[in-house]
Parts: C-alpha cells; structure tokens; sequence
C-alpha cells in the first residue's frame, strides 16, 4: 500500500501532485530575493539547490543560510539538494564531502527532506538514511539521466531500488527523444504505484516533450513536480503558478478521467 510523506501541513501521496519550487541563487542575498518571491507563490514546498550556492564549501555557510532560508519561507517544508554533475549539477564534490555536508544539515533539523543520488555507494545511501531517521527528516533517493530515457523495466528497477535502500520517495527523472519515451516514463511510473504498491513517487520526464508529464502526475502516479520560481532549475520547468492552476484543474476533473 502506498505510503503518505507528511511533512508539516503538507502530504506527499495524497491528493493532487505537490508543487515545489526551487531556489537556485548563488548568494545568500539572492536566495532571500528568491525565498521572498516563493513566498507569494501558490506552491507547497521549496527544493534548495545548494550546488549553485557559492558557499557550498563551507559547512558553517551552508548551516547560515538554511537559517536565513528557513526564517523568511515562514514555514514551507524544504527539500535540501546537492546535485552532482554527472546528474545535472552546477558543481562536484567528492563522496566524502557529499556524505559530510548532507549530515551536517540532517542534524541541524533545518530541512525536512533530503535528496541522495541514487548513483552513490550503497553502504553511503544506507548510512544516510540512518541519519535521516535520527533527525526526522525524509529521503528522496535520486536519479537523473539528461542524455536518454531507459527502458520501462529498468526504470522500475530503479525505483523499486531507490526504495529498498531506504528512500520515502524515490525519484526518476529522464531525457525523452521521442513521445515513446514519456509513455515509457509515466508506465513505469504506474507501474512502480499500482503493480508493486511503492509511493509516493516523483517521477518526469524533462524537456518540452516531456512537459505533460510535469503537468499530468496525478494520472499515472506522480506525487509531487516542480515548478520555476525566479529560475528553472531542469529543462521543462514552467512556473509554480501557472503549474498550480494545470494541477487543480486535472485534479478537479479526476472523476470523470476515472469513469
């Protein structure tokens, strides 16, 4: 049976898909311009992208911000994200440091959730999880792929392992060359929910061709998107708001998608 993520007044898995914006400045005086912004947007979570932050070396820096962050967003439950390179980062950094500075965060119960990529050691995503679990936050395991979209099968393969190494919610995002590749996407997705009963999921596929699949989750099993604030943060994104109104809208006319 699929599980509901709740963090604060939000619940991921129920109801229609949950909107996340994400922040993506490099300064601390543009990620309190954007956490402002965010403010006034109809979205329920905010993702910080601590790989475009300048200050990403720095421990104490990161620690600084978050508490700046979390005292103007005024209570929307965060997502705390270093994206790699291989991944569609801005940065990289060592497995140590990853493991060191995602820790460090866990434990100052800043954030409410935490993405890991899944393409981590195995023995480094379990020890994470564990401190996780220590400071009450929520795992998202990870994978992107910005060159292809893998077969159905091994997009359930990775879900299902996501889950099984501990993650509340895995996360598969993909590159589509063609409108087979979306159908691949959202099957797999169905399929991880219904046949196999692991959720909530965040599943997309990226670009303009795969724009529906940012806009339609509630029909084959995606639980949250995200949407552009100030500055997209993956190809496809659109903004929070307008994503909202497509959302309530498909989610108001679910009935009748169902008869």
């Amino acid at each position: 049976m699929n599980r509901i993520i709740r963090v604060k007044d939000v619940s991921i898995g129920e109801g229609p898909p949950k909107v996340c914006a994400p922040m993506v400045g490099s300064m601390l005086s543009s990620l309190e311009e954007e956490a402002g912004i965010i403010n006034e947007l109809a979205c329920d979570l905010v993702e910080w992208r601590v790989d475009y932050f300048s200050g990403v070396m720095s421990i104490d820096s990161v620690k600084e911000a978050l508490k700046r962050i979390n005292s103007i967003l005024m209570g929307k439950p965060l997502i705390f994200t270093f994206r790699n390179k291989a991944e569609g980062g801005q940065c990289e950094i060592d497995a140590a440091y990853y493991q060191e500075l995602l820790s460090a965060v866990m434990q100052t119960r800043l954030v409410d959730l935490v993405d890991v990529e899944l393409a981590m050691e195995e023995s480094m995503i379990r020890e994470l999880v564990t401190t996780a679990r220590k400071n009450q936050v929520n795992v998202i395991i990870s994978s992107h792929d910005f060159n292809q979209t893998p077969s159905a099968e091994k997009m359930v393969q990775q879900m299902l392992k996501a889950a099984e190494l501990g993650g509340d919610i895995p996360k598969l995002a993909v590159m589509p060359r063609c409108s087979a590749d979306v159908l691949a996407l959202m099957e797999a997705t169905r399929c991880v929910k219904e046949d196999h009963g692991v959720g909530p999921l965040i599943t997309m596929a990226m670009g303009g061709l795969g724009m529906i699949s940012r806009l339609a989750g509630e029909v084959y099993g995606s639980d949250l998107t995200f949407g552009a604030a100030k500055a997209a943060s993956a190809p496809g994104q659109i903004a929070a708001s307008e994503l909202q109104q497509v959302i309530q809208l498909i989610h108001q006319n679910m009935p009748a998608i169902n008869e």
